[in-house]
């Protein structure tokens, strides 16, 4: 599980910041959203434009660096107000073994640096386009390629076949999902696109999504037929193309999903990735995960992830005050996002003031005692 992110010259974070993802003593949701005393996920909240999506844009960075077929803009990912090069350091824990891996890159995308330590001993060192490493056969490399990382050459290569806790670490990070809530966008890093709602109902069928609107008492299911059932809104059929269906249960026609609300849509698109993430050890990376959602349903999806993750986390990002409650979230899982011209994105931890389990974690926040507010002028 990740547990610390440390990052300077990285998009809208141009000093050096840490996120800490250690559970603090807080005894609240102890059982639920913490496993090993490590947080199941962070929730950053914050105005618009003070850097709450470059904050999980961290995590899915590595992964794109790590599996990402096509090349990565280093220039888009650099801090454009910073002279100094951008750099990297994650923090993961599995059971005994603690893994820090860490790169640095300059505006033109050059690898300058790049160190993996495995329980404090060094298992790849490189310094420009030399690397030595304890992962392979040959201990010394030269001339590699200056824009791709060499842990991913390494991992390509070896599979990590002779480091088990390495490749589980790698399975972890390829198993990861990034959802864009606003665009209804899911991002895998494995080789297929199986979390799409289409494929992902074409291998599974339906039963698991209507499982969880049934248990939910969503009074609605979907099914996935090639012959329309709707006597007005048709679409056109063929034999070979299937569709995506919804039923209210009380209504006795199915509706396309194409004309479903924006809400629905966008949960249906989700819904194969939360389950994928409750069952496997991942990440789930979602961003604007306010978009189109009524207040229940965001806090019934975060509560249910809790619940039912084992050793999976979930980093989003919300504009929604209602999710800031003790019954919900802890305050180490939160952090306030804001940006001034001079530093750029600045960041605090909710438990940094001390809220008591008793107080209103909503009230505190909008009173601006924690950052994160946006202060317009009416």
């Amino acid at each position: 599980m990740l547990t610390q992110i440390k990052l300077s010259g990285f998009r809208s974070f141009k000093e050096e910041t840490v996120f800490d993802i250690y559970a603090t003593n807080y005894k609240m949701l102890q059982d639920v959203n913490v496993k090993d005393g490590i947080l199941k996920g962070l929730l950053f909240i914050g105005g618009n434009a003070s850097g709450k999506t470059n904050s999980i844009r961290a995590i899915t960075f590595l992964l794109e660096m790590l599996f990402k077929e096509t090349s990565i803009d280093a220039a888009v990912n650099s801090c454009l107000f910073s002279l100094g090069s951008m750099k990297l350091e994650y923090h993961f824990s599995f059971d005994e073994t603690k893994i820090v891996y860490s790169f640095e890159m300059d505006k033109k995308g050059v690898i300058l640096k790049e160190d993996l330590l495995l329980n404090g001993e060094c298992f790849l060192r490189r310094i420009g386009k030399s690397a030595t490493t304890l992962l392979s056969e040959t201990q010394n490399h030269n001339d590699i390629d200056e824009t791709t990382l060499f842990l991913r050459s390494m991992y390509f290569s070896t599979k990590f076949a002779s480091v088990p806790c390495l490749a589980r670490w790698m399975k972890y990070l390829s198993n990861s999902v990034v959802f864009n809530a606003a665009e209804k966008k899911v991002i895998t890093f494995e080789a297929s696109n199986k979390l799409v709602i289409s494929n992902y109902i074409e291998t599974n069928g339906v039963e698991e999504i209507n499982n969880f609107f049934n248990y939910f008492g969503f009074n609605q299911e979907i099914a996935y037929e090639t012959k329309h059932r709707l006597s007005e809104f048709a679409v056109a059929d063929t034999k070979s193309e299937k569709y995506i269906y919804l039923k209210r249960n009380n209504l006795d026609y199915w509706m396309p999903m194409a004309l479903e609300s924006l809400g629905n849509q966008t949960l249906l698109n989700m819904l194969p990735a939360l389950l994928h993430v409750v069952s496997t050890e991942c990440m789930f990376i979602v961003d604007e995960f306010s978009s189109a959602f009524h207040n229940e349903l965001e806090e019934l999806i975060i509560r249910y992830f809790m619940e039912n993750a084992e050793r999976s986390q979930i980093f989003f990002v919300s504009h929604s005050t209602n999710l800031l409650k003790s019954t919900l979230l802890r305050p180490d899982q939160i952090y306030t996002i804001d940006f001034s011209h001079a530093c750029g994105s600045t960041i605090k931890k909710f438990s940094s003031v001390h809220p008591r389990e008793s107080q209103n974690f909503e009230k505190i926040y909008l009173s601006g005692m924690v950052g994160g507010v946006p202060n317009y002028r009416g």
